[in-house]
């Protein structure tokens, strides 16, 4: 829903329908609900809520509100019709709270309001803990399993570790090591290899998932509905139970798990010659971590040596030579290479204040310890993604289309200016933008320029229809090794299970619209699971600069949008929105090519990937925003009063004296891109899906509808975008009336 009142039905795989004010009736943001089409417009299909199927999750968070007896809640997520008024039983608190409700009674007519009673108060707004609940609240994330979920782990594990594999591929002698973040939550893969004398042989041994959550049960539902783990700056919200996800699915050391695994030969190239997928049974010789690989590997000399790592390191060593011939070929090919920063929080672990805003550690040795992991990660993909295609298989595959035609174009406009040479056609291929991005690397705004390329690329996606994956320059590519954290790796493995053991492809109709429905649920909770992850780091950064009010820092611009400039912080990993008001004492306007600001007097100008500084003079916790005004250089205030007398001494601030704070950071947070970012949970087998994209304030993400046939109704939507029904009337005591049906 829409706080203006309209909102959309999310049809899944067929178009969105687009419902009035008038038309929303009884229904809340997140019901489930029946839509009758009734017509199109130039906003697509025109439709009514005709029947709700399903309400949505009963909980609710917002503020307090208390007057005298009365008692309501003002839901934080303006897209939920409020207020919520609240039954008198169990009331604690006080007014300007924190706190959830349930709500118990939902509305039956379009101008009531939902009543409900008080579930929790979560504290003084601000808080970082009850800040971080109310967004999981609001997004209906549960943090726990159900009863039933754990039940069923627990049982499953204790009955597959009675059970003989013995028909499965004993790959006990081989050492698999784990190698992941220092801060690893799971290991759900490993992998080895080993010289021969035509090349190499290589193991990549992936958790079998699928022996554990079987369709039809209780874990597969929660599974599914939660799409992907969530990964927040101090915990993880696993889509397995902990039972599963931290222990008997994941490949801890000296303990046997049961695995799928891709066992491949290669040449001294690098090329594959041969490879099977096999059902195995695994030891894994170690738990290592980046650092200790690189350390061993002589990446690095920073940190201690890691006797795990040491103990491997002949294979170690093996596996980083394949590794940097796969990592060559594929940029051969066309490969995207994009190495954005990702943003770390630091918490006290008490508090759970935010101490810092920092990018994750850079260091070379250590990066390039992660590239070995990533390229056996690409190549199972890759080679589970043949295996299924060669015998024809249904299957949900990762896609990643062409560039949008019009931002290729923005993205050729901004080259332009900044004198960068472009070649439309060429970069409408993987292997043209590669080398696009090479030519920029030596480029005083390779930042600016590398963002912009960025935000000219599709959002990865899961779909069963494989057009290729332009990031990669793959044609055939999907997600098999994360199946203890994506719900689509966790189909593929049943898919390939099924053919291993001699069954054919299911490819009816009922199966493949199933895989299509599947994909594109699982493509809405990766983008939402993405959304809160951000929304959690924007916090952090809103929380931390608090008290940096009027300290000022050096930044650079990273977007120009309408309602401003945007500049990330060198010192702290932070982006700041500089308004128009606050750039300088002239009237500045968006250029022609919306690269810059420019004054209308003075012809002052602000561009994409300038260096300058700003003082901090505000910040907007539930907007998640800081704003800043800038920092005049010197002598420019003098210059503009000296050419327009009327020139104000306001506007922008004076740089008077040293800086208070001007320590060094840069570029915008990518934020869980496709690459496998450094903490757990991180995507590590895909190249960058997006950056955050600055919207004007008030502008919604969702414009128009796409232009598919109509359809006489939809069912099971989930209505998704506008606040329904007319605002609250004010009860008795300065609080809500608790009902007010139609006369």
């Amino acid at each position: 829903m829409n706080p203006r009142g309209f909102g959309f039905v999310a049809t899944g795989d067929q178009e969105d329908v687009f419902i009035s004010p008038g038309e929303v009736g009884p229904a809340l943001h997140g019901d489930i609900v029946e839509v009758e089409v009734l017509g199109r417009s130039s906003r697509g299909l025109d439709g009514r809520i005709a029947e709700i199927v399903q309400r949505r999750r009963p909980e609710v968070a917002g503020t307090l509100r208390r007057r005298g007896k009365s008692a309501w809640l003002e839901p934080d997520d303006g897209r939920i019709r409020g207020p919520i008024v609240l039954w008198a039983k169990g009331l604690t608190g006080k007014d300007g709270d924190a706190a959830v409700v349930r709500i118990e009674s939902f509305p039956n007519y379009a101008d009531e309001n939902p009543e409900g009673t008080l579930v929790a108060v979560l504290g003084e707004p601000g808080d970082p803990k009850a800040e971080v609940a109310k967004i999981l609240v609001r997004e209906q994330v549960e943090e726990e399993h159900s009863a039933e979920a754990h039940a069923e782990a627990q049982q499953l594990s204790e009955d597959l570790a009675r059970q003989s594999h013995e028909n499965r591929r004993d790959l006990r002698q081989i050492p698999l090591p784990t190698i992941d973040p220092k801060d690893a939550r799971d290991h759900d893969d490993a992998l080895w290899a080993e010289a021969t004398p035509e090349g190499y042989r290589v193991w990549i041994a992936i958790a079998d998932v699928s022996e554990y959550v079987r369709p039809g049960s209780a874990l597969d539902a929660e599974a599914s509905l939660r799409g992907c783990t969530i990964y927040l700056p101090d915990r993880a919200i696993p889509m397995l139970p902990r039972e599963l996800a931290g222990d008997a699915c994941s490949l801890l050391p000296d303990v046997e798990r049961l695995c799928l695994a891709v066992v491949a030969d290669l040449d001294r190239q690098g090329k594959v010659t041969s490879f099977e997928v096999v059902e195995g049974r695994m030891r894994s010789a170690a738990k290592l971590t980046y650092d200790g690989v690189a350390r061993t590997l002589g990446l690095t000399l920073h940190g201690p040596l890691d006797a795990g790592a040491e103990a491997l390191k002949p294979g170690l060593a093996v596996l980083y030579e394949l590794s940097q011939k796969l990592r060559k070929m594929r940029f051969l090919r066309g490969a995207l290479g994009l190495d954005l920063p990702e943003a770390q929080v630091i918490l006290d672990e008490t508090s759970k204040v935010p101490l810092d805003v920092v990018r994750r550690a850079q260091d070379p040795g250590v990066k390039i310890a992660y590239t070995i992991v990533e390229e056996f990660m690409l190549l199972a993909n890759e080679l589970v993604a043949r295996f299924l295609g060669e015998r024809k298989c249904p299957a949900i595959y990762r896609v990643h289309a062409k560039p949008d035609e019009e931002k290729l174009e923005r993205l050729g406009l901004i080259a332009e200016v900044l004198g960068v040479k472009f070649d439309t056609e060429a970069m409408r291929t993987p292997f043209g933008v590669s080398q696009w991005l090479l030519q920029v690397q030596t480029h005083e705004r390779r930042a600016v320029l590398e963002m912009a390329l960025l935000r000219s690329l599709k959002q990865a996606a899961y779909d069963t229809v494989n057009v290729g994956h332009f990031g990669l320059a793959s044609d055939s590519y999907l997600h098999f090794t994360s199946p203890i954290r994506r719900y689509p790796d966790l189909l593929v493995h049943r898919t390939v299970k099924q053919l291993l053991r001699g069954k054919p492809p299911n490819t009816s109709d009922e199966a493949v619209a199933a895989l299509k429905l599947s994909a594109g649920l699982s493509s809405t909770r990766e983008r939402s699971a993405m959304d809160i992850e951000r929304e959690v780091v924007d916090l952090y950064r809103a929380l931390f600069m608090r008290d940096k009010v009027g300290e000022v820092f050096e930044g650079t611009v990273t977007a120009v949008v309408g309602s401003g400039v945007y500049v990330t912080l060198k010192a702290v990993f932070v982006d700041v929105l500089m308004r128009y008001e606050s750039i300088g004492p002239d009237h500045y306007e968006l250029d022609e090519h919306e690269l810059s600001v420019v004054g209308a007097r003075s012809g002052d100008r602000v561009a994409l990937g300038d260096t300058l500084h700003v003082v901090i003079e505000d910040v907007a916790l539930m907007r998640r925003a800081v704003f800043a005004r800038r920092v005049l250089p010197e002598g420019l205030l003098e210059k503009m009063q000296q050419d327009f007398p009327e020139t104000p001494g306001g506007g922008g601030a004076r740089r008077n004296g040293p800086n208070r704070d001007t320590r060094g950071r840069s570029a915008p947070d990518a934020k869980r891109g496709d690459t496998r970012d450094q903490r757990r949970g991180g995507r590590r087998d895909e190249p960058s899906r997006s950056a955050p994209k600055p919207t004007r304030p008030g502008v919604s993400p969702r414009t128009d509808a796409t232009s598919r046939g109509p359809k006489p109704k939809a069912s099971g939507g989930r209505a998704d975008s506008g606040r329904g029904g007319a605002p609250a009337k004010s009860g008795a005591r300065g609080g809500p009336t608790r009902r007010n049906k139609p006369k």
